[in-house]
C-alpha cells in the first residue's frame, strides 16, 4: 500500500471513531436531523454511533478491513435519507452551525459520495 493510502487509512479510522463518539457526546444534534418517518430516533442515533466506532476500529486490522469498509459504505447509504431531508429543510440551525441549502447540497452530492469512495478504496485487498 502506498504511503498516502496508509495515511488516509489512519485519518479514516480516527474520523469514524471520533464521529461515532460524538453521537454519545452530543446526541441532540443527530436526533434533531433524523427524519420523522424513521422510528426510534434515539436508538437510531445510538446504533449509528456504535457502528461508526465499530467500523472505524475494524479498519485497523487487515483481516477485518474489507468488511469494515463495506460496512461503512452501507452505513453511508443508509444515512442518505437524513441528508436528503436536510436539503429539503434547509436553512436551519444545528447547534452552532447554520445549515444553508448550499451546505446541505454539498453534503449530499459531494461529501457523501466522497466518503463512500474513500471507504471503497479499502475494499480492494491491497497489501495494506
Amino acid at each position: 500500500m502506498t504511503k498516502l493510502k496508509k495515511v488516509m487509512l489512519v485519518i479514516l479510522v480516527i474520523g469514524y471513531v471520533l464521529a461515532g463518539a460524538n453521537h454519545f457526546r452530543a446526541p441532540e444534534s443527530y436526533i434533531r436531523i433524523i427524519p420523522p418517518y424513521i422510528p426510534l430516533p434515539k436508538l437510531m442515533n445510538l446504533l449509528a454511533g456504535v457502528f461508526e466506532i465499530l467500523f472505524g476500529l475494524l479498519l485497523i486490522f487487515k483481516q477485518t478491513r474489507v468488511l469494515a469498509a463495506w460496512g461503512i459504505i452501507l452505513m453511508l447509504i443508509a444515512f442518505l435519507p437524513v441528508h436528503i431531508d436536510m436539503v429539503t429543510h434547509a436553512p436551519f440551525q444545528l447547534g452552532s452551525l447554520h445549515v444553508t441549502p448550499l451546505i446541505a447540497w454539498v453534503r449530499l452530492v459531494i461529501l457523501q459520495p466522497l466518503l463512500i469512495w474513500w471507504a471503497w478504496w479499502y475494499t480492494r485487498n491491497d497489501k495494506i
